[in-house]
């Protein structure tokens, strides 16, 4: 019986004064007596004792580290003697019975409830997680909490050295069964053994599958596998790994190959098995991969599997399948047959939803429609899978014929099953609460998204041709207007995801987020540094931002400076971007015969092109030419080069007629993206969403200048191969008062300045020359001078930034086209 073999029950009955077996107790009395037992060799005892005194010390340490492994393996083979054991003695119905007892997880499959138990009653039931109280799981190589830290995110708690209950464990009394009852009074006073999962086998926890021809049979490496602890499965749904032979790759892969790829299973050398073994340690995937690259005809890797600038050419060239909530889904092919959305009584059935769970590794998407087809023909469209990788998605087209209502409560059903919440209230009053491991839907707004509605590249020149803008200004409108700089803009954050309309969300959406941001801002204030419940505190961060705003690389975010790279900075773009989408409209549908001259139209603003030859013109290049410092790309740099540039008057801005009576007023830089221009242009500079202390929002809710075009350049580089772009020269009034700071400041601080509205200058490590400033016209102030070092050396800024809290008192004046070119390139000549 199992319990006859177990070295613990041993031990405890030495400790207890029990009876010994009988090997142990006669060798234990010749001890006793100061005899040896006889030898296997035959040394005499003098050769054994000076053999004694010359054994060195590492053979006595050689023989500790074998006793010690010996141990280990013997405990492994109890437990692994014990599963087999319990396994034929119990049901699983009692095995749920004494997880229950014990208060442990009696829940989920057999293939689930075996080894949990097997766990308990061996090691002893498992404390509660110390991070959300949820249930421990025994999960590879170390124990995983399956709880909940929040209804946005999974307890992302792991340890493999899990804090355990004392004391025996609980039976309860309708599982009558003789094995058990005799195995727990064989237990009674001994503790029981720490698990120790490094011991169990190289391959613990894994589920593996063997491919394809191999250099050695699929039964020599199966061998290898199961020895070191680890399981074989026929198929690749569900495993670890895929190993297989290199020459798999050049020979077009098997089946199970084949599949891997699709699925974004690794698929790795049978070097990699070798190689664990004979190291006594597994090995990292990545360093045996053989398919990354490869991706078999007619299949796709996933999105976030891709390197980046790949992704970029995917995802920038991709039709966009989604583009408004009237939109018909592409993959439907609906839309070829005259398919349109069905409405009724005011709903319209297009939902879209995403959830990110980076603790359970879920980043998932879902598109429900109904869509009516002429003839009154009914479909529902569903499609529910990972983001960005299409080939691993649930998709199905259904025929309702003239069934309305059945295809109505179909989609309510599924509403109700992705999300938790019911359709109605959400879809009238936008009620919604969101449910652990459930979806959050996105709430697309009645529009065109402008990567599907913007002008594409093969219609620019036919816009332009037909446009009776003058044509300085059409080559501006020209590149507003195209689709180009807001796919750009989207993939450089991560939020290209084909399948949803980032550009074209409600302002509801918008506002969600931005409440988000703040409640995070607060909160991050008085957050753990480190720990697990620091960890749980910026996974649930992250999944609830990249749900909102989905993405096809998610991670977690750690810091102000990430909060404010991509969440601050990524609202305000996503939500100018947006402003561009209503502004543009659908250019494709659309039948003007002059689209660029509507959408000006629209802007309430006048665009004009300053000759080169004007003052103007000359003032600002010599501002740029003194305040211009080289932007550095990797080890590549760069310089900029005016191209154009326009003088600006808005609508929605202060005139400069206005601008010219108040006080203290500047000439300042300011950078922004090409995506966000139309929404400046339109409505003016709005202030930084929120308080960050990192520099780009250490000011608060202000619109933040430069006097140096270094710091503006910046924010308007684009890419190498995107080398134009715009920066925006503003008129400033600092207020009648001017407070300098040094440092970053506090809330405190920041929520006076708001409060007050006053102007604030933040000065740089680096500063213009004040000896060269000089006046432009009705006393603004031109800070146009070589940037020097600066007497505050140890401060946050690089270069003096500029802070208005009204803006009323900021007033866009030109527009300045540059173009940024590789200074130390070196050009080859031709052999």
């Amino acid at each position: 019986m199992v319990h006859e073999t177990r070295s613990r029950t041993l031990a405890a009955s030495q400790e207890e004064g029990k009876a010994a077996p009988k090997k142990q107790k006669t060798e234990s009395k010749e001890q006793e007596g100061g005899q040896q037992a006889p030898s296997k060799n035959k040394k005499t005892a003098d050769n054994e004792e000076h053999d004694g005194e010359q054994e060195p010390s590492k053979n006595k340490k050689l023989k500790a580290e074998e006793s010690d492994l010996n141990g280990k393996a013997t405990a492994v083979k109890e437990f692994s003697e014990f599963c087999k054991a319990i396994r034929e003695h119990l049901t699983i119905e009692d095995m749920r019975k004494i997880l229950q007892a014990n208060e442990q997880d009696a829940s989920g499959s057999e293939d689930a409830v075996v080894p949990r138990c097997e766990d308990v009653m061996f090691y002893g039931p498992l404390d509660k997680c110390p991070v959300c109280g949820g249930q421990l799981e025994c999960k590879g190589l170390e124990y995983k909490c399956t709880g909940t830290h929040s209804e946005w995110a999974c307890c992302s708690f792991s340890t493999n050295n899990p804090s355990r209950r004392g004391g025996p464990i609980k039976v309860p009394d309708d599982v009558k069964n003789d094995f058990v009852r005799k195995w727990l009074k064989q237990q009674e006073g001994n503790k029981y053994p720490k698990r120790n999962l490094d011991d169990e086998g190289i391959f613990s926890g894994m589920m593996i599958a063997l491919s394809g021809r191999m250099s050695r049979s699929h039964g020599y490496f199966k061998e290898q596998i199961m020895k070191h602890g680890g399981k074989v499965n026929n198929s690749v749904i569900g495993v670890t790994c895929v190993v297989a032979s290199p020459a798999e790759r050049h020979q077009g892969g098997s089946g199970g190959f084949a599949e891997a790829l699709e699925r974004g299973t690794p698929v790795v050398s049978e070097n990699w098995i070798i190689d664990s073994v004979q190291k006594k340690e597994k090995q990292p995937l990545a360093a045996y991969d053989i398919a990354s690259d490869v991706v078999p005809e007619g299949r796709g890797l996933p999105l976030g599997n891709l390197d980046p600038t790949e992704e970029a050419i995917e995802t920038l060239a991709a039709e966009l399948k989604l583009a408004g909530k009237r939109a018909v889904h592409k993959d439907s092919k609906l839309e070829k047959d005259g398919g349109h959305i069905y409405e009724k009584d005011g709903i319209i059935y297009n939902c879209a939803f995403s959830v990110c769970d980076l603790g359970g590794d879920i980043n998932q998407l879902c598109i429900m429609q109904l869509i009516m087809v002429p003839e009154n023909h009914l479909h529902l469209y569903y499609k529910k899978g990972p983001i960005g990788h299409d080939q691993m998605a649930e998709e199905r087209v259904e025929d309702f014929g003239s069934r309305f209502n059945d295809a109505i409560k179909e989609f309510v059903r599924l509403f109700e099953e992705v999300t938790g919440n019911e359709f109605e209230p959400w879809e009238r009053e936008k009620k919604f609460k969101k449910k652990c491991m459930k979806m959050y839907p996105l709430d697309m707004d009645d529009g065109v998204d402008v990567r599907h509605g913007g002008v594409a590249l093969r219609q620019l020149g036919a816009a332009a041709a037909h446009c009776k803008l003058d044509p300085s200004v059409t080559f501006i409108m020209k590149q507003l207007c195209s689709q180009e700089i807001y796919r750009y803009a989207l993939t450089e954050m991560g939020h290209d995801v084909p399948d949803l309309p980032i550009g074209m969300l409600t302002d509801l959406h918008l506002k969600r987020g931005e409440e988000t941001l703040l409640e995070w801002k607060q909160d991050v204030e008085s957050a753990p540094e480190s720990g697990p419940a620091a960890d749980a505190f910026w996974m649930e961060i992250s999944n609830k931002w990249f749900t909102l705003f989905p993405t096809t690389r998610p991670y977690t975010m750690k810091g102000y400076e990430q909060i404010a790279d991509n969440v601050a900075s990524g609202l305000e773009t996503v939500r100018d971007i947006n402003v561009a989408s209503r502004l543009i409209g659908d250019v494709f549908g659309s039948t003007l015969d002059d689209p660029l001259s509507q959408c000006y139209k629209k802007l309430g603003c006048s665009i004009n092109r300053v000759v080169e030859d004007s003052e103007d013109y000359k003032m600002i290049l010599k501002y740029l030419e003194k305040t211009y410092e080289p932007v550095k790309v990797g080890d590549v740099v760069y310089s900029a080069t005016v191209e154009r540039i326009y003088a600006v008057e808005s609508s929605a801005l202060p005139s400069y007629d206005e601008i010219k009576k108040l006080p203290n007023k500047v000439l300042l830089w300011c950078g922004t993206r090409s995506s966000n221009l139309l929404r400046h242009l339109r409505d003016g500079f709005v202030p930084a969403v929120c308080h960050i202390p990192v520099p780009g929002y250490m000011f608060g809710k202000a619109i933040v200048c430069s006097d140096a075009a270094a710091e503006a350049a910046r924010y308007g580089f684009t890419a190498v191969d995107r080398p134009e772009g715009y920066l925006v020269l503003a008129v400033a009034s600092l207020g009648k008062e001017i407070q300098e700071i040094t440092g970053t400041p506090g809330s405190e601080d920041v929520k006076r300045m708001e409060e007050k509205k006053m102007g604030v200058k933040g000065v740089g490590r680096k500063t213009t020359d004040p000896s060269e400033h000089f006046t432009w016209r009705d006393g603004v102030t031109v800070p146009c001078g070589k940037l020097v070092p600066s007497t505050n050396k140890d401060g946050p800024l690089e270069y003096n930034e500029y802070a208005v809290y009204d803006p009323k008192q900021v007033s866009i004046a030109f527009l300045v086209g540059v173009k940024y070119e590789e200074q130390n390139m070196e050009v080859v000549p031709d052999e």
